[in-house]
């Protein structure tokens, strides 16, 4: 378990002696660290590892960083060994997230002067660009306008616009002639 001496000691046949000592070294094993984090679908993350000289991946590839954009939660299994020999086997886990899916629902028409309210759906946050940190957003937009709604869930996030159209203005008017007999 530590540096220890061994002596050992000859007999010859006429009873001669002589004795011989040899040191047995026990380095420590590296401490080897690795990284782990929780990522977005579709993104990527470098794994960092140190406490070794050289490094071995079970994925293929040697070096102190691995560039990884896995699909589904993986566990990266590395080994380092350091100058004496000695090697260390440490797991990292990159939990994948599932990416939200906003909708800010279907484009539509408004009468001039009128309002609406947008209803956005698909995440666990919401957030309307200029307006408020809710699913639900009442506009009264002057022109046609297109509104936008971040949806965050599990700290991953996706975007969806809608467009508010103002109509035309109706102008009524009467036909025909404005004079009848009686009855």
């Amino acid at each position: 378990a530590t540096t220890t001496t061994y002596t050992v000691t000859g007999t010859d046949g006429n009873n001669c002696k002589n004795t011989a000592t040899a040191i047995v070294v026990v380095n420590p094993l590296p401490t080897v660290t690795i990284t782990s984090d929780t990522i977005c679908f579709g993104t990527s993350y470098t794994i960092t590892v140190a406490g070794a000289n050289t490094y071995a991946w079970s994925i293929g590839g040697t070096g102190a960083t691995k560039l990884v954009s896995p699909a589904i939660t993986t566990t990266y299994t590395v080994t380092g060994t350091d100058g004496n020999g000695c090697t260390d086997t440490e797991i990292g886990v990159v939990t994948v997230n599932p990416l939200p899916t906003a909708n800010a629902g279907g484009d539509m028409t408004i009468c001039p002067g009128g309002s609406t309210t947008l209803n956005a759906s698909g995440g666990g946050t919401y957030q309307w660009n200029g307006g408020p940190a809710t699913a639900s957003y009442n506009v009264s937009p002057a022109l046609t306008t297109t509104y936008t709604v971040t949806v965050t869930l599990i700290g991953c996030t996706d975007s969806d616009q809608v467009v508010v159209t103002i109509g035309a203005n109706i102008v009524p008017s009467i036909n025909g002639t404005s004079t009848i007999c009686d009855g």
